[in-house]
């Protein structure tokens, strides 16, 4: 008679069960006690998040959500 662990048997929990039992695995042991570098993210650059509000301000006059009256005001306030 094999014995399995009732969460083994559960479907998905098949192949690299990431926590068991509270106990780490060999690799999870090692991987917590070496962390990699962390990842760098790139700063945005200043005038990215206004090109982007005002694509979306003149994707809002096309689409007639706006008037090109509004238009004009908000993209007064968007612009750097």
């Amino acid at each position: 008679m094999l014995l399995v662990p009732r969460q083994l048997l559960r479907v998905g929990m098949t192949g690299d069960v990431p926590y068991y039992g509270g106990r780490f695995t060999p690799a999870q042991a090692y991987a917590a006690s070496h962390p990699g570098p962390r990842p760098v993210t790139p700063a945005p650059s200043p005038g990215a998040h206004a090109d982007q509000r005002l694509a979306a301000l003149q994707h809002l006059l096309d689409s007639g959500v706006i008037t090109p009256e509004e238009h004009r005001r908000f993209a007064a306030r968007v612009a750097p």
